[in-house]
């Protein structure tokens, strides 16, 4: 008999959106596929909106001029089908960032040799982003 070393999938623990959101955001501070910022995100949308994958976005503390640049970068990630992703807190997102300033907002980049290849990560947090696309009220992850 020969014995078997899986988890059925009844058995497979189960993982939170958030700790995949920090899998993802970890693979792609690896491979270098992290744009961190505000400021830079603008930035590399307005040179290659076709290049992003995700906008990962957290309630920032700051100022009237700020709070409207998020607003139009998150209309600009709709009209260009990048998936945004509202996690609960900036303070959360810089300690997975591993940034010395608090930062409430970074993109996703496609894969550079192919855009089309995608971790299983990535794949399980667009059936999520597919999933809540059209909901009205979107309430932010608990980072972990």
């Amino acid at each position: 008999m020969v014995a078997t070393n899986y988890l059925s999938e009844a058995k497979k623990p189960m993982v939170s959106i958030g700790h995949k959101i920090r899998a993802a955001l970890w693979c792609a501070q690896v491979e270098r596929r992290l744009i961190i910022g505000l400021n830079e995100a603008v930035k590399m949308l307005s040179k290659a909106p076709n290049n992003s994958l995700f906008c990962i976005l957290a309630p920032a503390n700051g100022d009237t001029s700020t709070h409207i640049q998020e607003v139009l970068l998150e209309a600009y990630c709709y009209e260009n089908d990048i998936y945004i992703i509202k996690v609960d807190a900036a303070e959360k997102l810089t300690r997975i960032l591993g940034t010395r300033r608090p930062e409430s907002c970074c993109l996703i980049q496609k894969s550079v040799i192919n855009a089309a290849d995608i971790t299983a990560i990535e794949g399980e947090l667009i059936d999520y982003c597919e999933e809540i696309w059209n909901e009205p009220n979107e309430t932010p992850i608990d980072l972990p």
